[in-house]
């Protein structure tokens, strides 16, 4: 079967650009031009494919959706995308660096096993991440500070994960 060639039009009226919402997220930076009430975590998930950002539950009370805004941890669920202009997003798929070299956090979360079901354990990371930024050396009261849920009970392998990133981000030659 012989295909017909292609002819592209006689001429191409150039578009302005769409107007929208700017954000980087994990670096890279992205213009959201649909409902600017649009959830972050439907943004994410929905339009970006970064499905690290899970949804758990109805009221914001579990932390699957953990990221960093500016470097501040936030619920992606609380947040529209008009409230997000111009910041800087990081998501679980953003930690790891240029080189696929795991954050300190991620390589802590192997080494103690600590993911069980690893629903809620993206979440977990990013709000250890916080943490750590905080606070370098964080107390156990600090570490239960983080409220994430995980259903797993996961908790002691988070801890000492929390700790041995602790450690290992302290002793990191700056």
């Amino acid at each position: 079967m012989q295909q017909t060639p292609q002819n592209p039009p006689a001429a191409i009226t150039p578009q302005p650009v769409r107007s929208g919402i700017d954000v980087v997220v994990n670096g890279e930076p992205f213009r959201h031009t649909g409902e600017p009430e649009l959830p972050l975590i439907w943004y994410l998930r929905d339009v970006l494919r970064l499905t690290g950002c899970k949804y758990g539950c109805d009221d914001a009370s579990c932390g699957a959706c953990s990221v960093l805004v500016d470097g501040k941890l936030k619920l992606a669920c609380t947040l529209t995308m008009q409230s997000l202009a111009g910041r800087r997003i990081t998501t679980i798929e953003g930690l790891a660096g240029a080189h696929g070299e795991l954050h300190p956090v991620q390589q802590a979360w192997i080494e103690e096993d600590a993911i069980l079901c690893g629903y809620c354990q993206p979440g977990q990371i990013m709000a250890a991440v916080d943490l750590l930024t905080r606070k370098p050396h964080p107390s156990d009261k600090d570490i239960d500070g983080i409220g994430n849920l995980c259903r797993c009970g996961s908790y002691p392998r988070i801890r000492s994960a929390i700790k041995r990133a602790s450690k290992v981000m302290r002793d990191k030659p700056r």
